[in-house]
């Protein structure tokens, strides 16, 4: 069956990641994804080592699988004039440029909607326009160093040294955000008729995440401490075995009464310090100190085989590589490879939600930019003579 998203346009002027993975989460679910480029191109198209085109790096192959691209320089006035008329057929418009800079292009909400009464229209990007912040550029790092998430890996790392976490953690979590706030507002339009506008700022949507567990005290108390204290724990870390590493996460009560019992040692649990949830949460170091000093006894296997029977939480450390020979993974078939038209045969991640009656899928490998140019207007009534007008003179961009 078609996508649960099949029939409804997106018309998609985001770049690097963050936008580019939301709209990619809506093309898989079937949205005609029309994603628009300056004539330079995504920046994420250059990053990472092509296989035979330039422009083609792989997390670009990722986040622009399901989509179409339309490339036109916008400051020429033709250029927008023919974005406006796909504009007019679309169901949502969605981008991630400073609000200065989209509106700097015509293109801000109140000019969208006089084309589009009932436009969805969403803006990811830094911080709330409106806001003491509302003017500044914002890039991954720079948010993570904001919102508290560095300071944290510090904190928990036991030397204080602020660090971030290994991977572009705002930009995906924001993409996220960004569908479901897309989808939300798409679903409005569907009851009501009416569209809107949308804001998803970085900032405000990376403080909320992290709140959910570490705004902690200061819930009930102006001077209560912030800080989720299992996780600040110095011993909350992956333990060494005799061979390896792994997690282990006693957490409720039967997990520890097993676990102690495991090991021979069900008396701890008679400790006033450790016999209640809340007694342990306070403790949690001590808990968390014990399991270390006894991990290294047992391989990694033997441990495995204990705690599962013990129904223990439980798992090896795996590197990312690990994961495309993981036993469950395999069996889920997450990893699949496709034949791009340029690029050859190309691994790609498959959608991770199961649905029964309209199933995501990747049905479109991302495309050379400008591959859909031509096609695209010509969709929407733009004429052969003037498509061909812009592309002599340089505002809409084709393969060569």
């Amino acid at each position: 069956m078609a996508g649960a998203l099949s029939g409804i346009r997106i018309v998609d002027l985001t770049n690097v990641i963050l936008g580019p993975y939301g709209t990619m989460l809506l093309a898989d679910q079937g949205a005609d994804v029309i994603k628009v480029e300056a004539p330079e191109g995504d920046a994420v198209r250059h990053i990472g080592k092509p296989r035979n085109t330039p422009g083609m790096g792989p997390a670009y192959l990722y986040v622009n699988r399901n989509k179409r691209s339309l490339c036109l320089d916008l400051k020429n006035p033709r250029a927008r004039a023919a974005l406006i008329e796909v504009i007019k057929t679309a169901d949502a418009f969605v981008h991630a440029l400073r609000p200065q800079a989209i509106e700097g292009l015509g293109l801000g909400y109140d000019e969208v909607r006089k084309i589009k009464p009932d436009i969805v229209y969403v803006g990811a990007y830094g911080f709330s326009a409106d806001g003491p912040y509302g003017r500044l550029p914002a890039y991954d790092d720079a948010i993570q160093a904001r919102f508290g998430i560095a300071d944290l890996m510090g904190r928990a790392a036991g030397d204080d040294v602020p660090r971030y976490p290994p991977t572009i953690l705002a930009d995906k979590t924001c993409g996220l955000t960004f569908a479901f706030s897309t989808l939300s507002a798409l679903m409005h339009r569907q009851r009501t008729g009416e569209g809107q506008f949308v804001e998803v700022p970085m900032f405000e949507t990376m403080a909320a995440w992290l709140m959910v567990e570490h705004l902690w005290e200061r819930t009930f108390d102006d001077q209560g401490e912030v800080g989720y204290t299992r996780l600040l724990a110095r011993t909350r870390k992956p333990y060494r075995t005799l061979d390896g590493w792994m997690a282990i996460l006693p957490y409720n009560d039967k997990h520890w009464r097993n676990f102690f019992e495991l090991i021979g040692r069900p008396e701890v649990l008679k400790d006033p310090r450790y016999a209640t949830l809340n007694a342990r949460s306070l403790h949690i170091n001590d808990m968390y100190a014990m399991v270390e000093a006894l991990t290294p006894s047992r391989t990694t296997a033997e441990w495995v085989g204990l705690l599962d029977q013990a129904q223990i939480p439980n798992a090896p450390v795996s590197k990312p590589a690990d994961l495309l020979d993981d036993p469950h993974l395999v069996w889920r078939q997450l990893f699949k490879k496709y034949p791009h038209p340029s690029e050859g045969e190309v691994l790609m991640v498959e959608p991770p939600m199961r649905m029964s009656r309209t199933p995501p899928e990747i049905r479109l490998m991302a495309p050379l930019m400008g591959a859909d140019s031509r096609a695209v207007l010509a969709e929407v009534g733009v004429a052969p003579a003037e498509i061909e007008a812009l592309k002599q003179a340089g505002a809409l961009i084709e393969p060569d």
